[in-house]
């Protein structure tokens, strides 16, 4: 009787551990991790691996519950063209990119209107842990500044986005874009290309919806930030930018289009050898609007137009703007002008707009910032220089 106990006994621990190897009424497990190294990546500079990242996002797509897509460290894949889509069958996902991800020279684009493209994906996280990069070859692309240039990563219609700790670097152009989502959060981030580098673009941000970049540093061809038509809700915080063309609301406007941008708000930011700090640009001829804007607390070193609102955006001479620009406050700017104007509001429509708690004075010795004002319609309150509007 002992011994059938005992036979018994092993039988069933023998069951249970092959239940357990082949999932026989094993319990689903909660986060599926798809690693691209199994899925044949190689990860050293020169193999594709696209496909392998295909291979592998095809599978943490179509997971039940929350997925992971592994990306490790230590390598550097080669990524050509490549859209990550949904729907998704997996509830949220997270891919965490720990390694380097390059493009291919720009003789090597199989098609050079786009590079990484991401879309139709909800509760979507991009992690790098503060060691992913993402890396463009812009050098093989720069020399050319007049030609077409893909954007290293194009986010279209991903809803409830976050993405951090994160390093893109030397894009061909634009370097982020975000179209066409809502509630996304970028948060320390180093973007990064030279400041000649024409059209690198740190964020661009068009018919987007409660967007927060913060705690981050971006040196640039371009805008830091562009906030384009469609655009609503963005807010930008603890922000270094600087060589770049600063935050830029617009254009708007541009042939003869109609195009609203409201409640964009920047503040404890520090701009660093920019073109521009604060700027709202629109063109004649459009229409809309650009309203409820602020900048608070913007800390300047050497920037050339501080402060600059262009209603003339594109042309020299100047026309009548229908796009209006209302309800916008700077407020709490201090630091050095690199040159003669430091505050330059160029309106045609502009009312409602506030300037107090200014200070800015020139980065040359023996020389005063100035400002300039026409068909302004606001308030001013204490600014250096002083501005005096007719």
């Amino acid at each position: 009787m002992k011994v059938l106990i005992f036979c018994i006994l092993i039988l069933g621990f023998v069951s249970s551990c092959l239940s357990d190897r082949w999932n026989i009424n094993a319990a689903p497990t909660k986060n599926n991790i798809y690693n691209v190294i199994d899925y044949g990546a190689r990860g050293d500079g020169v193999t594709d691996d696209t496909q392998a990242f295909l291979k592998a996002w095809s599978d943490t797509c179509g997971a039940e519950g929350a997925s992971t897509l592994l990306i490790p460290q230590n390598k550097l894949y080669l990524v050509n063209n490549m859209v990550l889509s949904g729907d998704c069958k997996a509830k949220s996902i997270l891919i965490q990119l720990e390694g380097k991800i390059t493009a291919p020279p720009q003789d090597g684009f199989k098609d050079k209107s786009y590079w990484i493209r991401i879309q139709y994906i909800n509760n979507l996280t991009i992690d790098g842990n503060g060691i992913g990069e993402i890396t463009g070859q812009g050098s093989t692309w720069w020399q050319c500044r007049k030609c077409p240039r893909p954007t290293s990563v194009f986010f279209h219609s991903c809803n409830d986005l976050s993405v951090s700790n994160l390093r893109i670097t030397n894009s061909p152009g634009g370097h982020i874009s975000i179209n066409g989502c809502n509630n996304v959060k970028f948060t320390h981030m180093n973007v990064q290309s030279p400041g000649d580098s024409p059209n690198t673009d740190g964020f661009d941000i068009s018919l987007s919806k409660n967007v927060l970049i913060e705690d981050s540093a971006i040196e640039v061809g371009d805008d830091c930030i562009a906030i384009n038509g469609g655009s609503s809700f963005i807010n930008a915080s603890r922000l270094a930018c600087g060589p770049g063309h600063g935050i830029s609301i617009g254009s708007l406007g541009k042939d003869n289009s109609h195009e609203i941008v409201e409640e964009v708000h920047v503040q404890n930011c520090n701009f660093t050898n920019t073109t521009n700090g604060a700027r709202i640009k629109t063109f004649p001829g459009g229409s809309g609007y650009a309203r409820k804007i602020s900048f608070e607390q913007i800390q300047l070193t050497d920037v050339k137009n501080a402060i600059i609102i262009d209603q003339n955006y594109g042309i020299k001479l100047s026309e009548v703007s229908a796009v209006q620009v209302n309800d916008v406050r700077f407020y709490g700017f201090n630091g050095t002008s690199a040159s003669d104007l430091a505050i330059n509001l160029k309106c045609e429509s502009c009312f409602n707009v506030e300037l107090d708690q200014i200070n800015i004075v020139s980065s040359q010795p023996k020389k005063e910032a100035q400002a300039y004002c026409q068909n302004f319609h606001g308030k001013i309150g204490s600014t250096v220089p002083k501005v005096n509007c007719n």
